[in-house]
């Protein structure tokens, strides 16, 4: 049996988690990552001391020991700037993937080594497989609507070494009917929404208390001035709602389609495939993170473009330095953006191959 500390969010996911863990009679003990406390009181709920509170009663519930460990520090310095950098430089991060790799498994996970404990768990809903060569892979949940490996995409093997994740082989119903038998008193609390660690709030009103806004026009495709926005890192392509413009046509929204950093323009058009710009296939990854060996060459695989989509058929050619790749779907794929994560699969067992950051999308 080993030692694990595992990352109690407040959240009913992660107290089954530790739940599960000490039944398997593992030395448990459960640990809440204090990263943020909305110092600048951005408009929002920002419940991290509630969090704690219902954390500690999770603990105490169980028996086990509880600690708050600080990483505030570490959070701005690794999540928030890249956040902030990243819209800035006029790109769309993933502060929850980034969040994944940096904190839960980084930081967090250097602490629980430096302490004694052998593995970190949190109340994910993916899988971790051992193989035969003493590798691990990173599987995905088997409740389709609820597999969060999407969010993990850039974790190495060392960090998979040292996860667990003991939810990933159950349903979400089932996860909260356990809760409520072993009688935890965040049974029927709500999942979390907000940004990781962050809370509930908009990710405009979180911008808008670090970023200085920056008018400039809206325009169509055909280029028709058709309202002003605030600043171009406050909207992320194929968006719907937010941007002010009502569509002239009957039950067809305008939605983004671009953005022209030199002429300070975003660009709508009409959510329908025939836009230019909103469907593509072709795009150029970067940053590559390849959690159990590195791929070469062209490989067929399953890329999921975004959280909530389904993993589609395509074709990856990776370049001869590992750097970068191509990667060309059977399919044109909605509102492909740049700064956003790609999680590429295994064609057969759907395990993750590859993470890798949207760099450049080829219109069609």
């Amino acid at each position: 049996m080993a030692r694990i500390l595992v990352g109690l969010s407040g959240g009913v996911d992660s107290a089954v988690a530790a739940a599960l863990l000490q039944r398997q009679g593992h030395d448990v003990v459960g640990a809440y990552m204090k990263n943020w406390i909305n110092e600048e009181n951005i408009v929002g709920n920002c419940p991290w001391m509630e969090d704690i509170e219902d954390a500690r009663a999770v603990a105490e519930k169980l028996g086990i020991e509880f600690r708050v460990v600080n990483l505030m520090k570490d959070y701005r310095d690794r999540v928030v700037k890249y956040l902030l950098s990243g819209y800035e430089s006029g790109v769309t991060p993933n502060p929850d993937v980034m969040c994944n790799r940096e904190m839960k498994f980084g930081v967090f996970l250097d602490y629980a080594l430096e302490h004694g404990f052998e593995a970190v768990a949190t109340g994910h809903y993916c899988r971790r497989r051992e193989n035969a060569d003493g590798t691990f892979d990173l599987l995905r949940g088997v409740d389709g609507n609820k597999d969060q490996s999407y969010f993990l995409a850039l974790v190495n093997q060392y960090q998979l070494e040292h996860a667990r994740f003991p939810v990933g082989e159950l349903t979400k119903p089932e996860v909260r009917e356990l809760a409520q038998e072993l009688d935890l008193p965040n049974a029927t609390k709500k999942d979390s929404q907000g940004i990781c660690f962050i809370g509930e709030i908009k990710m405009s009103d979180f911008l808008k208390n670090f970023v200085p806004d920056s008018p400039g026009n809206i325009v169509t495709v055909d280029g028709k001035v058709v309202g002003r926005h605030e600043g171009l890192h406050l909207y992320t392509l194929g968006q719907r709602k937010g941007h002010g413009v009502a569509s002239p046509r009957h039950g067809v929204a305008y939605v983004v389609v671009a953005k022209n950093p030199e002429r300070n323009e975003l660009v709508v058009g009409y959510d329908e495939p025939e836009t230019p710009g909103l469907y593509t296939k072709s795009c150029t990854l970067m940053e590559l993170s390849f959690p159990n060996g590195e791929l070469s060459g062209e490989v067929r695989v399953l890329a999921q473009p975004r959280y909530r989509t389904s993993a589609e058929p395509a074709t990856l050619v990776i370049s001869e330095d590992g750097k970068s790749a191509e990667l060309v779907f059977d399919d044109p794929q909605r509102a492909l953006t740049p700064g956003q994560i790609c999680a590429i699969y295994d064609l057969e067992d759907q395990a993750l191959v590859v993470g890798a950051v949207f760099a450049e999308i080829h219109p069609e």
